[in-house]
């Protein structure tokens, strides 16, 4: 049997909404498995550059089978991504992802979605970035008396993504070793305010306060230090017709959310800044990915599934992980 996950990335907080908000975007991680019927053990035979970070996939798949009580497969594992590790990108939280989906893929479901992602928030600390990742689209994630709650966001208008993506790498050990111990009443007040303001921007379709919801007091002033592009990046991206901008998640990208049809206009104003400060950087336009984790099943033309998993004897369906 042959099994592909695929995640996308995700960039986190959007401005205000820390630890809290998060937004599924189109570039993906995959992992491809493949039994091969001559071991008992997961072999990943490649794996991009982590930089040296640790395997989070194969982690994650062990953490599954350590909390279900289940074996896993033996079999290699292939994992590629486009995901820009250590930029704020999400990249750690779609490797977490992607683990916990294929291994449940693997050994028949035992865990339903929510249940995953209650396992993705322990195993990344919280719930923001692997809600966008599993579920797609804008994610509000919630500490309830119950547990990890994610709560999706409709998106009642069209928005691209634009990014500026340093080359440097940003490390969220560092981006919250910056942040204080204490806020101001103000400070707290102010961005509960701006972080519900995104939420209802999004869900009722009013781009245009995205501007105003964006901003934020709480923490990209410290992380200015670190990444000093941020605040004349965002400046920029307003300037050239972005609804609102903010740091993606702990930096050191930028995100801007614009409409479609202005998001090139956008690019070209990330660009322009980047060649003007010698900044070793691009500018990229993403689209925001409504589906989250996805499974595609490969499997010989005799085996049949059931109807319900919408499997076909020799194509590569796809299915909800």
């Amino acid at each position: 049997m042959e099994l592909e996950v695929r995640v996308p990335a995700s960039s986190a907080n959007l401005g205000p909404g820390f630890d809290v908000l998060a937004l599924a975007l189109g570039w993906y991680l995959r992992v491809r498995y493949r039994g091969t019927g001559d071991c008992d053990e997961l072999r990943v035979v490649s794996e991009p550059d982590l930089h040296g970070g640790r395997n989070l996939v194969v982690e994650a798949m062990e953490r599954f089978a350590r909390r279900t009580g289940v074996r896993l497969p033996g079999g290699e594992l292939v994992v590629e991504s486009e995901i820009p590790v250590a930029r704020g990108l999400g990249s750690s939280a779609a490797a977490v992802v992607a683990g916990l989906v294929l291994a449940n893929e693997l050994t028949g479901q035992p865990l339903g979605r929510d249940e995953l992602f209650e396992l993705a928030s322990a195993l990344e600390g919280h719930g923001d970035n692997v809600g966008a990742a599993l579920y797609g689209g804008a994610i509000l994630a919630v500490e309830s008396a119950d547990g990890p709650l994610a709560v999706r966001i409709p998106l009642r208008a069209p928005l691209a993504a634009v990014l500026l993506v340093p080359e440097a790498l940003g490390f969220t050990s560092d981006a919250r070793s910056v942040l204080p111990r204490r806020i101001r009443r103000v400070t707290a007040v102010r961005t509960a305010a701006r972080t519900a303001l995104i939420v209802l921007a999004l869900a009722t379709g009013q781009p245009e306060l995205l501007g105003t919801a964006m901003e934020d007091e709480l923490h990209q002033p410290y992380r200015a230090v670190l990444y000093p592009h941020l605040d004349e990046a965002i400046t920029a991206a307003r300037a050239a017709g972005a609804y609102g901008a903010a740091l993606s998640g702990a930096g050191p990208s930028v995100l801007a959310l614009a409409h479609p049809r202005r998001s090139e206009q956008v690019r070209r104003a990330f660009e322009e800044l980047i060649a003007r400060r010698g900044y070793a950087a691009r500018a990229v336009v993403l689209p925001i990915d409504e589906q989250g984790a996805i499974v595609v099943q490969r499997v010989a033309p005799a085996t049949i599934r059931s109807p319900e998993r919408g499997t076909v004897p020799d194509g590569a369906p796809v299915t909800d992980p």
